[in-house]
């Protein structure tokens, strides 16, 4: 709210004040203005974006919360049993002693659980920061990277990759796409899909039919230069299209159309390797 209020009192002064300034100065002003609306309206979307990654946190967290207690609770439950077969002696020693095996049994199953809340606590950050960990800081600007229910999502904008309304990898595309392939090649055993998104427009051009078509193109141009210029192994490699259909964004507002013009790179780890990422660090590591 107090950034809204801001950005109106600054635009609001460059109104009253566009006598003492050129019109090149006021145009400049109603540009950065507009640069800053566009910016508020990305850290707002991906605030909520983050709200909802961190109300299925507590959801599994409350889960597994519940199945500490309810564990508890059956614990007290032996423990009341065993306690009353030793006052009494009634149940005889072969009882006693399985009492006790369930007591064990329930005390190791609890710890299980509470192990287990620990890492769904910490798995997101965890992965992050193995899958990062090659790049500088200068580096990461450029590259979003998060961590969703287990899966990795690089996520690159449109104008990052391509040549504007095409499927051809840019210029100023390759520094970027080296940055990713150091990703990929730090865990060299994942899966990686590429996966191309457009907005709601339709594509003018004669040769791609649809953004279907665009988005599995340009889909496919990452995974070529993936695998040409960077080295990536192609048997792990999987290009894919999902045109105007998989939005994060509305497509009523240029801000919106322009998030949903991305690709995503999808790094997926089997369950085994996901779970020892917790432990482990990389068998391999390229650092350059």
């Amino acid at each position: 709210m107090k950034s809204k209020i801001l950005l109106g009192v600054l635009f609001t002064a460059a109104v009253i004040t566009q006598g003492c300034v050129s019109k090149k100065e006021y145009a400049a002003l109603q540009t950065s203005y507009s640069d800053l609306q566009k910016k508020q309206s990305e850290l707002k979307q991906s605030y909520d974006l983050t709200q909802r990654e961190l109300e299925g946190s507590r959801s599994r967290v409350k889960s597994l919360e519940e199945q500490i207690a309810s564990e508890k609770s059956n614990l007290a439950g032996l423990q009341d049993a065993l306690n009353k077969c030793l006052a009494g002696n009634t149940q005889g020693g072969a009882n006693i002693s399985k009492l006790v095996d369930e007591i064990n049994a329930s005390n190791k199953y609890i710890k299980q659980l509470i192990a287990a809340k620990g890492k769904s606590d910490s798995l997101n950050t965890v992965l992050t920061n193995n899958l990062t960990r090659s790049l500088s800081r200068e580096e990461m600007q450029g590259v979003d990277v998060q961590v969703l229910k287990g899966v990795v999502y690089i996520s690159l904008s449109d104008n990052m990759l391509y040549k504007s309304g095409s499927y051809e990898i840019s210029d100023k595309a390759g520094s970027t796409l080296d940055k990713i392939s150091k990703i990929i090649k730090d865990y060299s055993t994942y899966d990686v899909l590429i996966e191309g998104n457009t907005d709601n427009v339709p594509i003018k051009q004669t040769n791609i039919r649809n953004n279907w078509d665009l988005s599995a193109l340009r889909a496919s141009s990452v995974v070529q230069s993936l695998q040409n210029t960077y080295g990536v192994d192609p048997k792990r490699l999987t290009a894919g299209g999902r045109g105007e259909y998989n939005p994060v964004a509305e497509n009523t507002t240029d801000a919106g159309k322009s998030r949903n013009r991305r690709t995503q790179i999808i790094i997926t780890p089997k369950l085994d390797q996901f779970m020892d990422l917790i432990g482990k660090p990389p068998a391999t590591a390229t650092n350059n």
